[in-house]
């Protein structure tokens, strides 16, 4: 099981942090995983140490192109840790209790992606069953991690990874799970094969999903046969054109709504970054949601004590219109503030308790 983990040591992230007199950096604070150890036992080890939130990647972009998308959420991961590891720790933030673990292992799968061409039917079809083979390998390395009592932030790739995620927490809950999504994608789209569009689509048909609530869901950018079929399903969305257009709720009425309605299951927070406004993502939209919207959203829903993980996904670097490195810049600084507004959340919630 742990052979579909790359389990980081100081080496593997040595040359991403820097230093300055006077000053603790974020990666002083946290720690890495003891890597001679078994995985489960060491991050049995962790929580009761005291660390509770886990920082993991998924540096693949099998499930977007899957869906006919484009490559580059490859590189969310990297350009994450450029920003979050370097940025300084004080009393704000709760990076001491964050366990640095590493990366789900996809490079085979991404070395035989590269090779297909999804204008292909018939590679179209091969991504998509690689993409089945990479829900095997998130499910596997989540199921480490819940089963500890921790909770995994997991950063990068496409929105496909949820199904690997909830999975896992269902697994280790033993019951169907909620979740709630910000995205102008409902990513319901029938089970044709695996990709990032249709993960809670196959969450629901294998029971795994009991509540689903979409945020933000564009009126124009989901077909009718996926508004039926979340219909069908009972589960509910308020759309960009509610939300912004038309103005007929609040962002924050919005989520108070969404989580209100939730029973006391575990729940998932799951951020595409296709809702944010000129982000560099898989699929760009100039018609989106701000960063400060996103970063309320994360620290309303993780606000709720039942939430149990975030997703932060679909951020592409090579997609910025000024190229890659201001592409890594620009994703690495957004992602780095959604995860600090998750802490925020989660750590005010335990001052309250």
């Amino acid at each position: 099981m742990t052979t579909q983990l790359k389990v980081y040591d100081e080496s593997a992230v040595k040359a991403l942090c820097s230093s300055r007199a006077n000053e603790k950096k974020a990666w002083q604070a946290m720690s890495l995983l003891d890597t001679h150890v078994d995985v489960q036992q060491a991050l049995v080890d962790a929580a009761e140490f005291g660390m509770r939130y886990v920082l993991l990647g998924i540096c693949e972009d099998i499930g977007p192109k899957a869906n006919l998308g484009n490559s580059g959420a490859s590189e969310a991961w990297p350009a994450f840790l450029c920003k979050f590891l370097n940025q300084p720790h004080n009393q704000f933030i709760a990076t001491q209790k964050v366990l640095l673990l590493g990366e789900v292992h996809v490079d085979d799968l991404m070395a035989q992606s590269n090779q297909l061409n999804n204008k292909s039917p018939e590679q179209l079809q091969q991504l998509r069953l690689l993409c089945q083979q990479l829900d095997e390998r998130v499910e596997s390395v989540l199921n480490l991690i819940f089963k500890a009592g921790l909770e995994p932030i997991v950063i990068g790739g496409g929105h496909n990874n949820c199904l690997g995620i909830i999975r896992a927490l269902s697994s280790s809950q033993h019951t169907p799970v909620n979740a709630i999504n910000f995205d102008p994608h409902a990513d319901f789209r029938e089970c044709e094969g695996r990709h990032s569009g249709n993960g809670f689509r196959y969450a629901y048909n294998e029971k795994l999903l009991n509540n689903y609530h979409v945020i933000g869901l564009h009126e124009q950018k989901n077909n009718q046969a996926i508004i039926d079929a979340m219909t069908q399903a009972n589960f509910t969305f308020d759309s960009y054109q509610s939300l912004k257009v038309k103005r007929d709720i609040t962002l924050t009425q919005s989520i108070d709504k969404a989580i209100n309605g939730f029973d006391s299951l575990p729940l998932g927070i799951e951020v595409d970054l296709d809702s944010i406004t000129f982000m560099p993502v898989s699929a760009y939209t100039c018609c989106g949601f701000s960063v400060s919207d996103t970063e309320h959203f994360i620290y309303k829903a993780a606000s709720n004590r039942n939430a149990k993980y975030l997703h932060l996904c679909e951020a592409s670097p090579s997609q910025h219109p000024n190229g890659p490195e201001i592409g890594a810049a620009h994703v690495g600084q957004v992602i780095s503030a959604l995860v600090n507004s998750y802490l925020l959340a989660k750590e005010s919630e335990c001052s309250f308790k």
